[in-house]
Protein backbone atom coordinates (compact mmCIF):
# COMPACT_ATOMS: atom_id res chain seq x y z
CA UNK A 1 0.00 0.00 0.00
CA UNK A 2 2.57 2.35 -0.79
CA UNK A 3 0.21 4.71 -2.62
CA UNK A 4 -1.16 5.94 0.78
CA UNK A 5 1.31 8.11 1.00
CA UNK A 6 -0.33 9.90 -2.30
CA UNK A 7 -3.88 8.77 -2.03
CA UNK A 8 -6.65 8.42 0.53
CA UNK A 9 -6.93 5.03 1.81
CA UNK A 10 -10.13 4.81 1.97
CA UNK A 11 -10.31 5.56 -1.84
CA UNK A 12 -7.48 2.53 -2.23
CA UNK A 13 -9.52 0.05 -0.83
CA UNK A 14 -12.92 0.95 -3.18
CA UNK A 15 -10.93 0.28 -6.07
CA UNK A 16 -9.39 -2.66 -4.43
CA UNK A 17 -13.45 -3.81 -3.52
CA UNK A 18 -11.56 -4.20 0.32
CA UNK A 19 -13.05 -2.95 3.44
CA UNK A 20 -10.94 0.15 4.53
CA UNK A 21 -11.09 -1.89 7.95
CA UNK A 22 -9.13 -3.97 6.57
CA UNK A 23 -6.47 -1.57 5.82
CA UNK A 24 -5.98 0.08 9.24
CA UNK A 25 -6.75 -3.76 10.95
CA UNK A 26 -3.67 -4.82 13.19
CA UNK A 27 -3.37 -8.49 14.33
CA UNK A 28 -4.03 -8.44 18.30
CA UNK A 29 -1.18 -9.44 20.41
CA UNK A 30 -0.86 -12.66 21.30
CA UNK A 31 -0.39 -11.53 24.84
CA UNK A 32 -3.77 -9.76 24.60
CA UNK A 33 -6.01 -13.12 23.45
CA UNK A 34 -6.77 -14.36 27.66
CA UNK A 35 -7.89 -10.27 28.13
CA UNK A 36 -9.70 -10.72 25.08
CA UNK A 37 -11.62 -13.68 26.39
CA UNK A 38 -12.20 -11.93 29.79
CA UNK A 39 -13.67 -9.16 28.62
CA UNK A 40 -15.87 -11.25 26.39
CA UNK A 41 -17.03 -13.70 29.77
CA UNK A 42 -17.52 -9.73 31.71
CA UNK A 43 -19.69 -8.00 28.97
CA UNK A 44 -21.14 -11.16 28.22
CA UNK A 45 -22.85 -11.01 31.82
CA UNK A 46 -23.07 -7.14 32.22
CA UNK A 47 -23.60 -5.92 28.05
CA UNK A 48 -23.95 -2.16 29.57
CA UNK A 49 -20.84 -1.74 31.51
CA UNK A 50 -18.23 0.72 30.40
CA UNK A 51 -14.49 0.14 30.39
CA UNK A 52 -14.06 1.12 33.59
CA UNK A 53 -16.31 -1.19 35.27
CA UNK A 54 -15.15 -4.10 32.84
CA UNK A 55 -11.59 -3.58 34.03
CA UNK A 56 -12.65 -3.70 37.65
CA UNK A 57 -14.62 -6.34 37.18
CA UNK A 58 -11.39 -8.31 35.38
CA UNK A 59 -9.23 -7.22 38.11
CA UNK A 60 -11.89 -8.88 40.44
CA UNK A 61 -12.56 -12.03 38.44
CA UNK A 62 -9.17 -13.19 37.06
CA UNK A 63 -6.40 -10.37 36.78
CA UNK A 64 -5.23 -7.01 37.67
CA UNK A 65 -5.49 -4.85 34.57
CA UNK A 66 -5.02 -1.48 33.62
CA UNK A 67 -7.77 0.35 32.04
CA UNK A 68 -6.12 1.87 29.17
CA UNK A 69 -5.36 -1.87 28.18
CA UNK A 70 -9.03 -2.94 28.92
CA UNK A 71 -10.11 0.22 26.64
CA UNK A 72 -7.46 -0.26 23.41
CA UNK A 73 -8.53 -4.10 23.38
CA UNK A 74 -12.14 -3.36 23.61
CA UNK A 75 -11.84 -0.70 21.06
CA UNK A 76 -10.24 -3.37 18.92
CA UNK A 77 -12.87 -5.64 19.74
CA UNK A 78 -15.78 -3.09 18.53
CA UNK A 79 -16.80 -3.21 22.12
CA UNK A 80 -16.94 0.66 22.45
CA UNK A 81 -20.25 2.10 22.44
CA UNK A 82 -22.47 5.00 23.65
CA UNK A 83 -25.77 4.00 25.10
CA UNK A 84 -28.37 5.96 24.09
CA UNK A 85 -30.88 6.55 26.99
CA UNK A 86 -34.96 6.60 26.30
CA UNK A 87 -36.70 8.64 29.13
CA UNK A 88 -40.64 7.45 30.86
CA UNK A 89 -42.73 10.02 31.84
CA UNK A 90 -44.66 8.60 35.29
CA UNK A 91 -44.43 11.29 37.39
CA UNK A 92 -48.04 13.62 37.92
CA UNK A 93 -47.86 16.79 39.88
CA UNK A 94 -51.15 18.10 39.24
CA UNK A 95 -52.18 18.36 42.35
CA UNK A 96 -53.46 20.41 45.18
CA UNK A 97 -51.34 18.76 48.36
CA UNK A 98 -48.48 20.75 50.28
CA UNK A 99 -45.59 20.59 48.35
CA UNK A 100 -41.94 20.11 49.95
CA UNK A 101 -38.37 22.04 49.66
CA UNK A 102 -35.62 20.54 48.65
CA UNK A 103 -33.09 19.51 51.43
CA UNK A 104 -30.86 17.55 49.30
CA UNK A 105 -29.63 19.94 46.92
CA UNK A 106 -26.27 20.65 48.87
CA UNK A 107 -26.14 17.77 50.85
CA UNK A 108 -22.71 16.15 51.44
CA UNK A 109 -24.17 12.29 52.19
CA UNK A 110 -22.00 10.68 54.66
CA UNK A 111 -23.74 7.93 56.20
CA UNK A 112 -26.04 5.27 56.39
CA UNK A 113 -29.72 5.90 55.99
CA UNK A 114 -29.52 9.43 55.83
CA UNK A 115 -31.12 9.82 52.29
CA UNK A 116 -33.13 7.96 51.19
CA UNK A 117 -34.29 8.72 47.33
CA UNK A 118 -37.62 7.32 45.58
CA UNK A 119 -39.28 7.15 41.87
CA UNK A 120 -41.42 5.74 40.13
CA UNK A 121 -40.84 3.95 36.40
CA UNK A 122 -42.92 2.02 33.78
CA UNK A 123 -42.08 -0.96 31.75
CA UNK A 124 -44.20 -2.34 28.93
CA UNK A 125 -45.09 -5.96 28.79
CA UNK A 126 -46.59 -7.98 26.07
CA UNK A 127 -50.26 -7.32 26.45
CA UNK A 128 -50.09 -4.83 29.43
CA UNK A 129 -48.28 -1.75 31.27
CA UNK A 130 -46.83 -1.99 34.80
CA UNK A 131 -45.22 0.03 37.58
CA UNK A 132 -42.11 -0.19 39.75
CA UNK A 133 -41.76 1.79 42.54
CA UNK A 134 -38.42 1.68 44.24
CA UNK A 135 -36.49 3.07 47.34
CA UNK A 136 -32.60 3.55 47.45
CA UNK A 137 -30.14 4.58 50.20
CA UNK A 138 -27.86 7.52 48.40
CA UNK A 139 -24.66 6.04 50.98
CA UNK A 140 -24.67 2.72 50.00
CA UNK A 141 -26.69 2.67 46.49
CA UNK A 142 -28.75 -0.33 48.31
CA UNK A 143 -32.56 -0.80 47.67
CA UNK A 144 -34.47 -0.29 50.53
CA UNK A 145 -37.82 -1.09 49.47
CA UNK A 146 -39.45 -1.79 45.91
CA UNK A 147 -42.80 -2.71 44.40
CA UNK A 148 -44.43 -4.16 41.29
CA UNK A 149 -47.79 -3.17 40.46
CA UNK A 150 -50.69 -2.57 37.54
CA UNK A 151 -51.67 0.32 38.17
CA UNK A 152 -50.15 3.81 39.51
CA UNK A 153 -52.75 3.93 42.76
CA UNK A 154 -51.31 5.05 45.88
CA UNK A 155 -50.46 1.08 46.56
CA UNK A 156 -47.86 1.29 44.29
CA UNK A 157 -45.61 3.34 46.50
CA UNK A 158 -47.01 2.76 49.72
CA UNK A 159 -46.31 -1.03 49.59
CA UNK A 160 -42.48 -0.07 48.70
CA UNK A 161 -42.16 2.13 51.28
CA UNK A 162 -43.71 -0.25 54.31
CA UNK A 163 -41.27 -2.73 53.28
CA UNK A 164 -38.56 -0.52 52.94
CA UNK A 165 -39.45 0.58 56.59
CA UNK A 166 -39.54 -3.00 58.07
CA UNK A 167 -35.67 -3.15 58.59
CA UNK A 168 -34.54 0.74 57.98
CA UNK A 169 -35.32 4.03 58.70
CA UNK A 170 -33.75 6.97 57.22
CA UNK A 171 -33.58 10.87 58.22
CA UNK A 172 -34.80 12.40 55.01
CA UNK A 173 -37.22 11.30 52.06
CA UNK A 174 -36.38 12.53 48.78
CA UNK A 175 -38.74 12.58 45.56
CA UNK A 176 -40.15 13.94 43.01
CA UNK A 177 -43.70 15.61 43.63
CA UNK A 178 -45.42 13.66 41.95
CA UNK A 179 -48.47 12.78 43.65
CA UNK A 180 -48.03 9.35 44.76
CA UNK A 181 -45.53 10.75 46.94
CA UNK A 182 -47.18 14.10 47.86
CA UNK A 183 -50.23 12.78 48.99
CA UNK A 184 -51.63 12.64 52.37
CA UNK A 185 -51.24 9.26 53.25
CA UNK A 186 -48.41 8.79 52.38
CA UNK A 187 -46.96 12.03 53.92
CA UNK A 188 -48.77 10.49 57.18
CA UNK A 189 -46.60 7.46 56.98
CA UNK A 190 -43.48 9.76 56.68
CA UNK A 191 -44.62 11.34 59.07
CA UNK A 192 -45.22 8.86 61.87
CA UNK A 193 -41.50 7.60 61.41
CA UNK A 194 -40.21 11.06 62.07
CA UNK A 195 -38.35 11.25 58.86
CA UNK A 196 -38.00 14.55 57.16
CA UNK A 197 -40.04 15.52 53.81
CA UNK A 198 -37.58 16.67 50.84
CA UNK A 199 -38.99 17.36 46.59
CA UNK A 200 -37.35 18.04 43.53
CA UNK A 201 -38.57 21.36 42.30
CA UNK A 202 -41.60 20.90 39.60
CA UNK A 203 -39.93 19.65 36.33
CA UNK A 204 -36.12 19.10 37.23
CA UNK A 205 -35.78 15.80 37.40
CA UNK A 206 -32.19 16.44 37.94
CA UNK A 207 -32.88 16.98 41.52
CA UNK A 208 -33.20 13.34 42.00
CA UNK A 209 -30.74 12.71 39.93
CA UNK A 210 -29.88 9.58 42.07
CA UNK A 211 -33.14 7.85 41.66
CA UNK A 212 -33.73 8.65 38.14
CA UNK A 213 -29.87 7.07 37.78
CA UNK A 214 -31.29 4.20 39.16
CA UNK A 215 -33.97 3.69 37.17
CA UNK A 216 -31.87 4.09 33.90
CA UNK A 217 -29.77 1.07 35.53
CA UNK A 218 -32.62 -1.24 35.82
CA UNK A 219 -33.91 -0.24 32.28
CA UNK A 220 -30.80 -0.97 30.54
CA UNK A 221 -29.48 -3.83 32.99
CA UNK A 222 -32.44 -5.62 33.55
CA UNK A 223 -35.64 -4.78 31.54
CA UNK A 224 -34.41 -3.81 28.04
CA UNK A 225 -32.67 -7.33 27.81
CA UNK A 226 -35.76 -8.98 29.01
CA UNK A 227 -38.87 -10.24 27.52
CA UNK A 228 -41.24 -10.80 29.93
CA UNK A 229 -44.04 -13.20 29.59
CA UNK A 230 -46.86 -11.28 32.03
CA UNK A 231 -46.93 -9.95 35.37
CA UNK A 232 -45.53 -12.70 37.45
CA UNK A 233 -42.98 -12.91 34.83
CA UNK A 234 -41.63 -9.54 35.59
CA UNK A 235 -42.29 -9.62 39.02
CA UNK A 236 -40.01 -12.64 39.70
CA UNK A 237 -36.79 -11.55 37.29
CA UNK A 238 -37.20 -7.99 38.43
CA UNK A 239 -37.02 -8.83 41.62
CA UNK A 240 -34.30 -11.05 41.20
CA UNK A 241 -32.42 -8.41 40.06
CA UNK A 242 -32.86 -5.49 42.64
CA UNK A 243 -32.12 -8.25 44.99
CA UNK A 244 -29.73 -10.61 44.35
CA UNK A 245 -27.89 -8.70 40.80
CA UNK A 246 -27.59 -5.30 41.50
CA UNK A 247 -27.40 -5.88 45.50
CA UNK A 248 -24.56 -8.51 45.71
CA UNK A 249 -23.16 -8.25 42.38
CA UNK A 250 -22.89 -5.02 40.20
CA UNK A 251 -20.22 -2.94 41.33
CA UNK A 252 -20.50 0.37 41.45
CA UNK A 253 -18.13 3.42 40.54
CA UNK A 254 -19.22 5.66 43.45
CA UNK A 255 -18.21 2.79 45.71
CA UNK A 256 -15.11 2.07 44.67
CA UNK A 257 -15.86 -0.82 42.60
CA UNK A 258 -17.69 -2.93 45.55
CA UNK A 259 -21.25 -3.98 45.52
CA UNK A 260 -23.99 -1.83 47.79
CA UNK A 261 -23.45 -4.81 50.11
CA UNK A 262 -20.21 -5.35 50.25
CA UNK A 263 -20.10 -1.34 50.96
CA UNK A 264 -22.62 -1.39 53.41
CA UNK A 265 -20.52 -4.24 55.45
CA UNK A 266 -17.45 -2.23 55.20
CA UNK A 267 -19.22 1.07 56.57
CA UNK A 268 -20.56 -1.15 59.34
CA UNK A 269 -17.32 -2.90 60.23
CA UNK A 270 -15.47 0.25 60.22
CA UNK A 271 -18.29 2.02 62.84
CA UNK A 272 -18.27 -0.99 65.08
CA UNK A 273 -14.38 -0.96 65.54
CA UNK A 274 -14.54 2.60 65.84
CA UNK A 275 -17.10 2.40 68.89
CA UNK A 276 -14.94 -0.54 70.24
CA UNK A 277 -11.75 1.71 70.54
CA UNK A 278 -13.82 4.21 72.05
Amino acid sequence: MKLVSHYPARLLCGILGLAPSSYYYRAMPRHDAALEEQIRQVTGTWPTYGVRRVAHQISREYQRVNVKRVRRVMRQMGLTRKNKRKTWRTTQSDHAFPRYPNLVQDLAVVRLEQVWVADITYIELEHECVYLAVIMDVFTRAIRGWHLARSLEQALTLTALDRALAQHCPEIHHSDQGVQYASPQYVQVLNEHNIRISMAARGEATENGYAERLMRTIKEEEVRLSEYRDYLDALTRIGRFLDDVYTHKRIHSALGYLTPAEYEASWRARQNSTLSVQ
